[in-house]
Order: structure tokens, then C-alpha cells, then sequence
């Protein structure tokens, strides 16, 4: 009777740890990547550095590698192993800024510029797959949410920044 009660115990605390909303954008966020990768696959990418290139393809200025770090909140250590490995792979090249030699600014080679399509296309099939079957409706309710919780987080500010270098 004991292995029982203690069998349904855990059940309760499975269900109730699998329906957290933290847990359940995890799970989602998991998925995406992984739909990502595997898209990604054939250019020899990943999802962080397909993220990294549609971000470059949207400035219209060379960005500095603090910037990535800053947009996508990853360490100093992290965006420069991306960077390395998106350079040898004939993506980017990486230059000193001529005023301030602690920046180095990204360039998008060719290679990087005939991604960009690429990367809208994969980007665009993997957010249709996870609101596939909601209405307009359910779609335009799923987005408001999400930016509210967002929001709620204390987040507003990084979304406006985001939201000011892809507009610039």
C-alpha cells in the first residue's frame, strides 16, 4: 500500500512540475531549437548561429561582437566560439573597428548574405509549425500573451532595444 501511495505522490508532483509555465516554454523552447538544428543541419549550423546571421542580415552597419553579447544576453566566451566558428565556416569575417580597436565589427560575407532567405524560410516554417491549427485569432492571442509575460518579467526594455537596431 505504501509503494502505491507513494506512486501516486510522485504522479501528482509529475503533473503538477510538467504544467509550470516555466517548464512548459522550456519544453517549447526546447522543441524549436531542435526543429532548428535539424533545418540547419544541411548548412552546417546551428540554431544560435542561424539566429546570429539573421540578426547581422538586419543592420545595416557592421555590428561590434559586445553587441551580440548584449542583444542575445550571452557571455563574452560564448559569442566569440559562435563568431570563430561562423568565420571559418566563410560566414562573416571579423575586423578591428578603425576608432576603437577593443570592438571587432562583424561583415557578412557572401556566403552569409545568400543564408539570409534561407534563414527567413526556416525561421518562418518553424514558427507556422508551433501555431499550426490555432485560428488568426489564437495566433494574434498566443503572440499578445507571450510579450505580457514578457513584459511581466521586466523584459519590455530588451524588447525595445531589440526592436530599435532591427528597425535601424
Amino acid at each position: 500500500m505504501l509503494i502505491c501511495s507513494t506512486l501516486h505522490i510522485i504522479d501528482k508532483v509529475v503533473i503538477i512540475l510538467t504544467h509550470h509555465y516555466g517548464y512548459l516554454l522550456k519544453v517549447l523552447s526546447g522543441c524549436m531549437k531542435a526543429s532548428m538544428d535539424n533545418a540547419l543541419a544541411s548548412m552546417d549550423l546551428t540554431s544560435a548561429q542561424g539566429h546570429i546571421m539573421g540578426y547581422l542580415a538586419q543592420r545595416s552597419q557592421p555590428p561590434c561582437s559586445r553587441d551580440i553579447e548584449e542583444t542575445f544576453h550571452m557571455s563574452h566566451p560564448t559569442v566569440s566560439g559562435l563568431l570563430s566558428r561562423l568565420e571559418k565556416k566563410d560566414f562573416i569575417e571579423l575586423r578591428p573597428d578603425e576608432t576603437d580597436r577593443r570592438c571587432k565589427r562583424i561583415y557578412v560575407l557572401p556566403k552569409g548574405d545568400e543564408l539570409h532567405e534561407t534563414m527567413n524560410r526556416v525561421i518562418l516554417d518553424n514558427e507556422a509549425q508551433v501555431v499550426a491549427g490555432f485560428s488568426p485569432e489564437e495566433r494574434e492571442l498566443f503572440t499578445s500573451l507571450l510579450l505580457r509575460a514578457i513584459d511581466n518579467m521586466g523584459a519590455s526594455a530588451c524588447i525595445r532595444k531589440i526592436k530599435e537596431e532591427s528597425d535601424t
